[in-house]
């Protein structure tokens, strides 16, 4: 789907050099020399709706992807649903329906329950951030390609980008204080979430965003979690449900999985190579930026505007939460790739996240210091 336009530019540069010797002098003048690379648009596909802030997010991909390359390569960037579904991407990049797409592993964890490690797997004390890390040092990139390449043989490769701050546990039509209130709840969430909430005796459906309030209007569900409090707000949440639950060990290290055609990539020249992938390291710093900035101001102004209710999720439900973990885990880790890739990240885990929790600051303590009394646990 990849489209060459004729250059947009030329430049020529005309190199002069003098030459003396003696008392005999001259002047040299070097042949123009003019350097003109053809445009290449590639058409990639998000999951997400036009509306959401995932797509600004990814938009700040395509734009930094094109300024990098001196605007050789362009994306044409399309909201979910313009050519295929939200959770059918994967498949459009590797059959060439699309050039890439813009998603998350969890959309695609029926293939291989594995995929969602790699963004929503299990939390051992590390957070999204240094799970990224993992992908770059740790083993985790050559882990992911091994799952995508070789045991799936999909046509892809993939970069990831933004260590999503924890994902609520969501919208409940009253607070929740134990475990026990949310058996038999018909919940929304994906990936192996699906699993740990049915292990907690939850219901279970897998949606995209875009149709999750209309599942809650017609009864399919009657709790829901999506990621934030912007892309929550974004589809309406507020207008169905007044309760807010934040933090949950179900979805704690998710990041964005951008995804190119492994032929279109490899025919590229290097340096566009090494701009697709590092273009989402780039991504990385201006989604989080993103994120932080809109993402308070939305939880604000769900509370003093729209009337939710906003509480701390329990520990005892997080406790509940990792007991979930632990079967479920139990279970899938006999498959010997996905204990392959649960070891590498519980190794990291132990070595980082023992720097991070032995180093990091009370930060709630300075909080609570300068803003007494606006926490409420």
């Amino acid at each position: 789907m990849s489209e060459t336009k004729n250059p947009v530019s030329r430049r020529s540069f005309l190199k002069v050099g003098t030459i003396a010797a003696g008392s005999a002098a001259g002047a040299l003048a070097a042949p123009a020399i003019v350097s003109a690379q053809d445009t290449m648009t590639l058409k990639m596909q998000s999951s997400w709706p036009a509306s959401d802030i995932f797509q600004d997010m990814a938009k700040q991909y395509a734009d930094r992807v094109e300024a990098m390359s001196g605007g050789r390569l362009k994306i044409d960037l399309l909201p979910a649903g313009a050519v295929v579904q939200a959770f059918q991407v994967q498949d459009a990049v590797a059959d060439g329906v699309i050039d890439a797409a813009h998603t998350v592993t969890a959309y695609w964890y029926g293939k291989n329950k594995a995929a969602s490690l790699f963004g929503t797997g299990p939390v051992f004390g590390a957070d999204a951030g240094q799970i990224l890390a993992w992908i770059h040092f740790g083993g985790g990139k050559d882990l992911y390609r091994e799952l995508v390449q070789d045991i799936l043989g999909l046509n892809v490769v993939g970069f990831f980008a933004l260590p999503m701050p924890t994902q609520p546990l969501g919208w409940f039509k009253e607070e929740i204080t134990s475990a026990d209130q949310m058996k038999g709840l018909k919940y929304r969430t994906v990936g192996l979430a699906t699993d740990i909430m049915q292990g907690m005796g939850l219901s279970v459906t897998q949606l995209p965003g875009g149709e999750i309030v209309p599942a809650l209007e017609r009864g399919v569900i009657e709790a829901f979690e999506f990621n934030n409090p912007t892309s929550d707000s974004r589809f309406g949440a507020q207008d169905v449900s007044k309760v807010y639950m934040l933090g949950s060990y179900h979805q704690a290290a998710e990041f964005f999985e951008i995804i190119v055609n492994k032929d279109l990539y490899d025919g590229l020249d290097p340096d566009l190579q090494a701009i697709l992938e590092y273009g989402a390291e780039a991504a990385n710093t201006a989604n989080y930026g993103l994120a932080m900035d809109q993402y308070s101001k939305d939880l604000q102004k769900l509370i003093n505007e729209d009337g939710v209710n906003v509480y701390r999720t329990p520990q005892s439900v997080m406790a509940a939460q990792l007991e979930s973990w632990d079967t479920v885990l139990a279970d899938l880790t006999q498959d010997e790739f996905f204990g392959k890739v649960v070891d590498s990240q519980k190794a990291w885990s132990e070595r980082v996240a023992f720097y991070a929790l032995t180093n990091q600051a009370d930060y709630k303590l300075a909080y609570e210091h300068y803003f007494p009394g606006k926490l409420a646990f």
